[in-house]
């Protein structure tokens, strides 16, 4: 049972005519009492009229999955399973972080007939949202209470990662496409593929020129090479405790989810194999042997319920999954944090092993250091301070990185994801996968 607002307005109004009948001489409590006990009268026969709100069908009407911050436009039907018209309001029971409106639907449904009302959602997290019930308030015809119940309505959504860094691909494939001689300008790369002949051309390199082909064909042929197929990249993305780090509007995890999946789509639009592996001490979410259209689906849908575990990861074991997966050649990349000497230390005693079998490139989303600030007092200086032992401690980790025999990037959160892919086509350039 529940009262509404309308009850206590009512309640309210008996002071107008307790003061009239407190000036005819009749007793004061008499006069109380005998309104409250009529308005809690007409409140049990609101209850009694009421429909039961236990004799419904909720049913929904959802996607399966949804990108994050992206609007849902669901809906909730309501069948009335009872004999009396059914008045009510119903409280969906989403968690906070879908988005769901404040305010109740409200239906007003006849005897053996259904309704529907729109649940517009606007998730705010990755990961699986849900909700378990709903809460229907049946009024009465006279508003002013009525019955309560809490009926079973599971449902659930998937929210997958945004991929916002899908702007910088149609610059990357047309690259891509330069590599491999597919514009009007013919542009070739320096793969180690061959892939056909053709006239030479002024400016052309003169290393290239196929002599037994420009002289069985009485003009100057040259050779021309394509970037490699069916290499393997390897990405590895740490969920250990720094993945939990705030960098940009995001945590780290989140700018490396946004690296991978561009240099993902833009690998196997280049003819190589991805396979990616999220780790920590154990793994957290493992993708391989999928390849074209199906790659980024079982990308996204893997790392959306994947969130940062406040752990030190365990990199002999994740190098051990890498083991597994990089076949000669790989590209190796690491997403993680390498702007900290005592964080990075763990990983970095194990790289040697990794860059001795594939090429390994390490990269980071960091927060902007910005300008040092002009020291006029002692706070400006331990800010100065601070931001160049934050510089030192990044450029020791990025140098012991080279020394490994990897390559090391550090970028904002925005400009990571672009960075991957350029030095990932510079290697595809320059045959070095």
């Amino acid at each position: 049972m529940f009262v509404t607002g309308r009850l206590a307005l009512l309640v309210a109004l008996g002071v107008v005519p307790l003061v009239l009948l407190s000036t005819a001489g009749v007793p004061a409590w008499l006069a109380v009492g005998g309104w409250v006990v009529l308005c809690a009268v007409g409140a049990l026969v609101d209850v009694a009229v009421a429909a039961d709100p236990r004799a419904v069908e909720i049913t929904r009407r959802l996607p399966d999955r949804t990108l994050l911050d992206e609007p849902v436009a669901g809906e909730l039907h309501v069948r009335n399973l009872g004999t009396r018209a059914l008045r009510a309001h119903v409280r969906d029971a989403w968690q906070p972080t879908a988005g769901a409106p404040e305010e109740r639907a409200r239906f007003v449904v006849p005897p053996g007939e259904r309704r529907s009302a729109p649940l517009p959602l606007l998730p705010r997290r990755r990961g699986e949202i849900r909700t378990d019930f709903v809460v229907v308030r049946s009024a009465g015809p006279l508003g002013l209470a009525g019955r309560q119940a809490v009926v079973d309505a599971p449902g659930r959504i998937r929210v997958l990662p945004p991929f916002t860094s899908r702007r910088h691909l149609p610059s990357r494939l047309a690259r891509l496409r330069e590599l491999d001689g597919n514009t009007s300008l013919q542009v070739r790369g320096q793969g180690t593929e061959f892939d056909s002949l053709r006239e030479y051309v002024r400016g052309d390199d003169v290393r290239s020129i196929d002599w037994r082909a420009t002289a069985r064909a009485g003009t100057t042929m040259l050779r021309t090479w394509r970037p490699e197929r069916d290499r393997h990249v390897v990405i590895v993305i740490d969920t250990g405790r720094t993945a939990a780090a705030r960098v940009g509007d995001g945590a780290r995890l989140d700018a490396a989810m946004e690296a991978t999946l561009l240099l993902s789509a833009l690998a196997t639009r280049a003819g190589d194999h991805v396979h990616l592996v999220m780790f920590d001490r154990v793994p957290r979410a493992r993708v391989t042997k999928v390849d074209g259209s199906q790659l980024l689906p079982a990308l996204v849908d893997a790392m959306a319920p994947v969130e940062p575990q406040l752990i030190d990861t365990d990199w002999d074991a994740a190098f051990a999954q890498v083991r597994q997966l990089a076949v000669r050649p790989a590209l190796v990349v690491l997403l993680t944090a390498h702007d900290d000497p005592e964080a990075a230390r763990g990983f970095l005693a194990a790289l040697p092993a990794v860059a001795a079998r594939s090429r390994l490139l390490v990269a980071t989303a960091t927060d902007g250091l910005g300008d040092e600030p002009e020291r006029t007092d002692a706070a400006s200086v331990y800010a100065a301070a601070a931001i160049e032992r934050a510089r030192h401690d990044a450029d020791r980790v990025r140098a012991a990185v080279v020394r490994a025999g990897g390559d090391a990037i550090s970028a904002s959160a925005e400009d990571l994801p672009p960075l991957v892919a350029d030095r990932y086509l510079a290697l595809k350039a320059a045959g070095r996968l």
